[in-house]
């Protein structure tokens, strides 16, 4: 693989094309028409040696997003490891209803701080995101895992969001805070689904993808259920699900008390996201 023409030529029989001219160009810091039109680009010893390691990782199935360290959300660079979800773009639905709700409650009368809460953190991409967008509202991030944290915050770090960082699982260490805004992105896979045991999901964490539940829906009936509690009057819950779960998703919204119940749709037609709002008796 001495020029750029070669190494992309031994790639596309091995890896997806798009894949392979994502990876080089990446690993060579240029545009994908710049690699493309300067085939006869020679490689040095050291990125050729690291294409190869990159093109091997890809061939036994490594997300590229984890191969390249990094995936893009929402306009923004988000480091990625083994130890979260990669962001998707369906779930860049949730940050633009977030944002839309969030607008409603930021009036020029107020004078309380806009409390978020982001359960099920992972890279930190929702909450750093709407963080970025409202540096007005005051946001928290939850995630039990210790590793998982660790990477939102440098990515917080990284990107300059103010968010607050709390290892928990879901409500448990949040105490008496309530929130104006509730968001999650929570695993919703069967826990029998092949999903699992194929293609990138095989190298993303488990517990991001099931809760180990028969229908995926346990995290999201616990989030929806215990929402009450940490929400203030009028306040709104977002989560986004299976793209065969909305209906059932609307069910348990309703019979937790929540009103205004919809599923939003994504690009692709799919209803991604179920949300509600909750008014309380005072």
């Amino acid at each position: 693989m001495n020029t750029v023409g070669e190494a992309l030529a031994v790639a596309h029989r091995q890896i997806d094309k798009f894949d392979a001219q994502y990876l080089l160009s990446t690993l060579l810091g240029v545009s994908r028409a710049s690699l493309i039109a300067h085939a006869e680009r020679r490689l040095t010893d050291d990125d050729a040696a690291l294409f190869a390691a990159h093109l091997a990782a890809r061939t036994e199935g490594v997300p590229v997003a984890q191969i390249i360290g990094k995936r893009e959300f929402y306009g923004r660079d988000f480091a990625i490891n083994a130890h979260a979800l990669i962001p998707r773009p369906e779930t860049e639905l949730l940050i633009t209803l977030a944002l839309a709700g969030i607008s409603r409650l930021i009036l020029p009368e107020t004078t309380v701080d806009i409390r978020v809460c982001d359960l099920g953190a992972g890279s930190g991409a929702i909450a750093i995101t709407l963080a970025c967008e409202s540096p007005a509202c005051r946001v928290t991030a939850v995630d039990i895992s210790p590793l998982a944290l660790a990477l939102a915050s440098s990515n917080a770090v990284k990107l300059g969001a103010h968010v607050n960082f709390i290892q928990s699982d879901w409500y448990e260490a949040l105490g008496g805070q309530t929130y104006h805004l509730i968001v999650a992105n929570p695993p919703y896979i069967a826990n029998d689904s092949a999903y699992l045991s194929a293609g990138d999901l095989r190298f993303e964490p488990r517990i991001a993808l099931t809760d180990e539940s028969e229908d995926g829906l346990l995290s999201i009936r616990t989030i929806v259920q215990q929402a009450p509690r940490y929400l203030v009057n009028g306040g709104m819950l977002m989560i986004e699900h299976g793209y065969d779960q909305a209906e059932r998703a609307r069910d348990i919204f309703l019979s937790a008390g929540f009103t205004d119940v919809k599923s939003e749709r994504d690009l692709a037609g799919i209803e991604r996201v179920t949300l509600g709002t909750l008014h309380q008796a005072v």
